[in-house]
């Protein structure tokens, strides 16, 4: 019987639980700051990381094409974002986990269907990614594993750079030049994060440094 890649689902674990654990620092004080994504306080992405939890376990359960699963708006009203981020993490870990290796995610934003293993992918990159973005909104360190980040890479430099990353709807901003110290390094700046971000903002008044 096919089974997904153990390395792949231990690396994507490590990834989203490391998430959870930066998470887990926001208070309701921070949920205003700033973060890497430009049209996001760290509310607007919180509440996008965890519809994509819920969006991607729908999908690996095989009911992952009403567009209405994957909208924000649907967990932004919630006294526990912290607390919700963390319950749709564990979710998603356990869909995948059980997923048939053989089936297709229906993943409606990008208008298309892909293999499991493909789409763990994807969801493995946007959370060592927004791991990042949460991490560094707060100002506290976050260095993934050297395995998750190998893991991770291949997939990070397949997605291609062009003009479409300026579009108001692209996932990743355009990649950035300069050189990259070291591969998670590198994994940001291909999609569109400056890794000295964070050195640009007061994290105290939320305004950038003068």
């Amino acid at each position: 019987m096919p089974t997904l890649s153990t390395d792949l689902l231990s690396s994507h674990r490590a990834a989203v639980l490391a998430s959870v654990d930066v998470v887990n620092a926001i208070g309701s004080s921070d949920l205003g700051r700033p973060t890497p994504c430009t049209a996001w306080n760290l509310a607007d992405l919180l509440a996008h990381m965890t519809v994509q939890h819920r969006g991607f376990a729908a999908a690996a359960r095989g009911g992952g094409q009403d567009l209405a699963l994957w909208d924000a708006a649907s967990v932004r009203d919630t006294q526990d974002p912290v607390g919700d981020y963390a319950s749709a993490a564990h979710d998603v870990l356990d869909a995948f986990a059980a997923a048939d290796p053989d089936s297709q995610f229906a993943l409606p934003e990008m208008g298309t269907s892909v293999p499991a293993e493909m789409a763990i992918g994807f969801h493995l990159v946007d959370y060592v990614v927004h791991g990042w973005d949460v991490a560094v909104s707060l100002g506290i360190p976050f260095t993934p594993p050297d395995d998750v980040v190998a893991a991770a890479l291949p997939v990070t430099l397949a997605v291609p750079d062009g003009d479409f990353r300026n579009m108001e709807n692209s996932p990743f901003g355009p990649a950035r030049n300069g050189l990259a110290t070291n591969d998670f390094d590198r994994l940001l700046r291909h999609l569109g994060r400056d890794p000295h971000w964070g050195d640009a903002f007061d994290r105290e008044s939320l305004r950038p440094v003068q």
